[in-house]
């Protein structure tokens, strides 16, 4: 289908879709046509032939058949069988075949051929046109002519719009098939919107709950010592409460980042939020947790190695959440943080001493909390992967091995 063509079938499309008798308009307009064409064609003969007597019922019925085209849509073969019976009864009457008598007949066919499956197109074009040819052969108005032009007419003509019937059934499933595609993109897209927005929402959720389970839990280990403190050692006691207050506004502060986030805004990217935390900041949170009474021991093996911006934030809060544990369930208040730097690998270890029945219960998030589930998360979101549970000798043990290097995919979805 050329350009021009495109151009009117999307014209008379929007107009269409614009008025909607626009349709039954051209139907009509179509079957006038039709009429016209085919009262012309029985005027038709040959050179010094006269055209068959038949009266007018012959041409009644042709006229008659074309207003059966109106039900091309729902009846088409039904239309196709009443035309083509008409036509092949006009042309065994005596009337030369031409294509303004063979109108109605191709007009049929176009529409088989833009609705009907391939099948069905072809069974009944086959039938089509073996009957008019075996007709025309023997028709008295075509005697004079060769067998070869009589046979070769009705073909052609017949195959025209049997070809642009196809060529436009093919030009409509494209046009179905680029609009379900476009259908699927967008669903496509609105689905991964909001896959990112929970993602969006899971990182936020797990950074509120570090931030808030981290300082909510320091303050009260801090509050507890100071108040334990203050009648038998009143100076450290005020050192703790000024620890405190360094703790809760710490705490002020990344929440202020955490939820200035879900905040839209004017702002230059990044202006007054904090800096997401990493092993850096890591002496001064075993400073806050000592100031708590917790006895923490940090030691390295292997040589430091820089980290990407996600494994470096990962790495810190689960050593965080990991002390979070510890303070707020240990009954031993002794601490182990090691960090073992190999190949391709960071191995993390948070241990305490103490019975393993009372910090296994507690550490696990048997009771419902969501500390180790979220460690694990954040673990597995880089690449990397945690265990945790009971040591045999007592107490409970956090161990994480997170990659050096993790791949771009990975990192991209790190929190």
């Amino acid at each position: 289908m050329n350009s021009s063509q495109e151009r009117y079938t999307e014209r008379v499309e929007q107009y269409a879709s614009r008025f909607p008798r626009f349709p039954r308009f051209v139907d009509v307009t179509m079957v006038l046509a039709l009429i016209g064409c085919a009262f012309f064609g029985t005027q038709l003969s040959l050179p010094g032939e006269s055209r068959p007597d038949t009266g007018k019922s012959l041409e009644i019925l042709l006229g008659l058949s074309c207003f059966v085209l109106l039900k091309y849509r729902t009846h088409t073969r039904t239309v196709v069988v009443v035309v083509a019976g008409v036509t092949i009864a006009a042309i065994a009457r005596g009337y030369l075949l031409t294509p303004m008598l063979l109108a109605p007949l191709l007009a049929a066919m176009y529409w088989l051929a833009v609705l009907c499956d391939r099948r069905t197109v072809r069974l009944y074009a086959l039938v089509a046109t073996v009957a008019l040819l075996t007709v025309n052969l023997f028709s008295d108005g075509m005697r004079d002519l060769s067998p070869v032009l009589t046979v070769i007419g009705p073909v052609f003509w017949m195959a025209l719009p049997l070809v642009g019937g196809s060529l436009a059934r093919l030009r409509r499933d494209y046009l179905e098939a680029v609009k379900s595609r476009a259908e699927h993109a967008e669903r496509t897209r609105e689905e991964e919107a909001r896959l990112r927005v929970t993602e969006e929402r899971m990182r936020i959720a797990r950074e509120l709950h570090d931030v808030v389970a981290h300082h909510l839990a320091l303050a009260n280990a801090q509050a507890g010592t100071a108040a334990h403190l203050s009648r038998s050692n009143p100076e450290q006691s005020r050192q703790i409460l000024d620890d405190l207050t360094g703790t809760t506004s710490s705490a002020l502060r990344e929440l202020k980042a955490t939820l200035g986030l879900l905040r839209q805004d004017d702002r230059p990217k990044g202006e007054g939020l904090e800096p997401a935390p990493g092993l850096a900041r890591l002496p001064e949170l075993i400073d806050s947790y000592r100031s708590a009474g917790l006895e923490v021991v940090v030691h390295q093996e292997g040589v430091r190695r820089p980290l990407t911006p996600g494994v470096d934030l990962t790495a810190y809060r689960i050593v965080q959440e990991a002390l979070t544990n510890v303070a707020k369930h240990a009954p031993e208040r002794a601490t182990h943080v090691g960090f073992t730097y190999a190949d391709s690998r960071l191995l993390i270890t948070v241990s305490n001493d103490g019975p393993a029945t009372a910090t296994a219960t507690t550490g696990n998030g048997a009771s419902g909390g969501f500390g180790l589930r979220g460690m694990r998360e954040r673990a597995q979101s880089i690449g990397g992967d945690l265990c945790a549970g009971p040591r045999p000798e007592g107490g409970f043990e956090v161990t994480t091995a997170l990659p050096l290097q993790p791949s771009a995919a990975v990192e991209g979805e790190s929190p």
